[in-house]
């Protein structure tokens, strides 16, 4: 339904002149007064869709939600400036809550220098509702977009993927460091932060770029979550299964050209975050997987909004 609406929405948007980048990528980029590219980006987060508030420290929440709009900007290459946030709480033990949200958010957007710039609050009888909007300055080398990717660009990924649902979802670190460093220091051709699953949101980038991928089995960052959560549910997935589908990893997919490609397999620059190549971008279309059995259509999983 998202997909489908985003592409109405960028059929019938008018071409506004402030706007840079419209619909389609994971946030817009405007020109503002004193910023030439000002990237924006907003996420709306639900009680029993995004977390279980029942379950939680709603200090965690306050922190995912602003954690995700800050994945988003980093999938842009952007430096986070500014952001309001408006939330809709339950009527019980409103301002406590409150209280304890904004404690979740604000040492966070210190660690990013990310000024809080207002918002909106408001209670009602139904569950917990966050949204938060935020804005970023473009890096000088202009936005890392989905499209971009070419035939013969490698595919690397920071960290790794599969079984957030065990807590990473709500305590992850968004790449916004290592995203502006990496689009300084080398060549990126495309990129998205992996929110709904790494298959789907690579299926995301292909679309946009025109090009196919064949993601390489053997070569996937599996996390150890996602090898537990496969032992837990013992249901027939594998580890591999919830690497390419579980989603909220908020790791960064990037596309990257060989030489830059091997340069920053060995290099490793990021601190404490590493780098892993795990397929190729091609120019027959689609999603494939190789593995020991030979290659084939690899349909994207993941969320869908």
């Amino acid at each position: 339904m998202e997909l489908e609406l985003i592409r109405r929405l960028r059929e019938r948007f008018p071409a506004h002149p402030r706007l840079r980048l419209g619909p389609g990528d994971d946030a817009a980029v405007l020109e503002m007064a004193g910023v030439d590219q000002c990237a924006m980006t907003v996420d709306l987060l639900t009680d029993h869709v995004d977390f279980e508030l029942s379950e939680v420290d709603p200090r965690r929440v306050g922190r995912k939600a602003l954690a995700v709009n800050l994945s988003d900007l980093a999938a842009m290459a952007a430096e986070p400036l500014a952001g309001v946030i408006a939330v809709a709480l339950p009527r019980p033990q409103a301002a406590e809550l409150a209280v304890a949200l904004y404690e979740g958010i604000l040492p966070l957007a210190e660690r990013y220098g990310l000024a809080i710039a207002g918002g909106d609050t408001n209670t009602w009888d139904g569950p917990l509702v966050l949204s938060v909007t935020l804005l970023g300055r473009v890096a000088p080398r202009g936005p890392l977009r989905r499209a971009g990717a070419r035939p013969g660009d490698r595919l690397l990924a920071t960290g790794s993927f599969g079984g957030s649902i065990l807590g990473r979802h709500l305590d992850f670190e968004p790449r916004v460091h290592e995203a502006l460093q990496l689009h300084a220091r080398y060549a990126l051709h495309a990129g998205i932060d992996v929110s709904d699953g790494l298959s789907l949101d690579l299926s995301r980038v292909l679309e946009e770029s025109g090009c196919g991928a064949t993601i390489w089995a053997d070569a996937v960052p599996v996390s150890d979550d996602a090898r537990r959560l496969a032992e837990q549910r013992a249901d027939g997935s594998t580890a591999l299964d919830h690497a390419l589908g579980d989603g909220e990893d908020f790791e960064l997919l990037l596309a990257v050209p060989p030489h830059d490609a091997e340069r920053m397999l060995a290099e490793q620059p990021l601190d404490g975050v590493r780098l892993s190549e795990f397929g190729e971008f091609t120019a027959e279309p689609g999603l494939w997987i190789e593995d020991h059995e030979g290659r084939r259509p690899l349909e994207p999983r993941g969320w869908e909004h």
